[in-house]
């Protein structure tokens, strides 16, 4: 964590989001939906390509390969989002997103380095589903509200409770309802198991407010995609 491949890493992908939503800002909205689910289908096909080759190498263990973390869950929904475009959805992954998966990012649960397979599964996915999430809300033209963090909380406790029940079941710890990661992460810093899972808990609501705040500032825009998308 925060070494130089973590940070080179980290500017990169960040290098890459801005050119490709620079560059789709000025393309057709026809071609903007075909690089949309083009990258949404790339993200959620790694995670399944990744399972299955698990289980084709006789590798797969069913108490973590199953693609059941919150980020995984998010990469089988995009090319859903992508097709559909619904705002639900949306909704739902913008903060599951800016406030889980950034996490995956800043303090990467990761033993493997550079040039591993591994080490570009987890980089391409969990970057990825930044860039898309920036992709969605400048391209496409989403925008977050103040229901949609309650919308996006009450998702994620369906989620939990659904993880929690998979967890009993096979012995795992997806979404870490169980333990905490080896690797050092944010939760470390909120007590020990079960105290860290309550205490996200309560702050999980002001986290995601957090994230709204700059909505509240920008004001409203003409939305040029909405007005077409209409008017077709």
């Amino acid at each position: 964590m925060f070494g130089n491949q973590h940070l080179v890493t980290f500017l990169c992908f960040l290098f890459a989001g801005f050119i490709l939503i620079k560059c789709a800002k000025n393309i057709s909205i026809q071609k903007q939906d075909l690089v949309g689910n083009i990258f949404s289908f790339s993200l959620s096909f790694t995670i399944i390509s990744w399972t299955w080759l698990k289980i084709y190498l006789n590798g797969f263990d069913i108490k973590e390969d199953l693609p059941f973390h919150l980020c995984n869950i998010i990469a089988l929904l995009l090319p859903v989002f992508s097709l559909t475009k619904s705002k639900t959805i949306y909704e739902i992954i913008f903060f599951w997103v800016l406030a889980g998966t950034s996490h995956s990012v800043i303090t990467p649960d990761l033993v493997n380095g550079f040039p591993n397979f591994i080490f570009f599964k987890y980089w391409y996915v969990h970057a990825g589903l930044i860039i898309f999430i920036f992709y969605a809300t400048i391209v496409y033209g989403f925008k977050p509200n103040l229901k949609s963090v309650f919308k996006s909380f009450m998702a994620l406790q369906l989620y939990i409770g659904l993880m929690i029940l998979v967890n009993y079941v096979t012995e795992a710890n997806y979404f870490y309802t169980n333990r905490k990661p080896i690797g050092a992460t944010a939760l470390d810093y909120l007590g020990e198991w079960p105290a860290y899972i309550f205490v996200a808990e309560l702050i999980m609501i002001p986290y995601f407010l957090l994230f709204l705040i700059p909505f509240q500032f920008s004001g409203k825009k003409k939305n040029h995609r909405k007005n077409y998308l209409a008017n077709n």
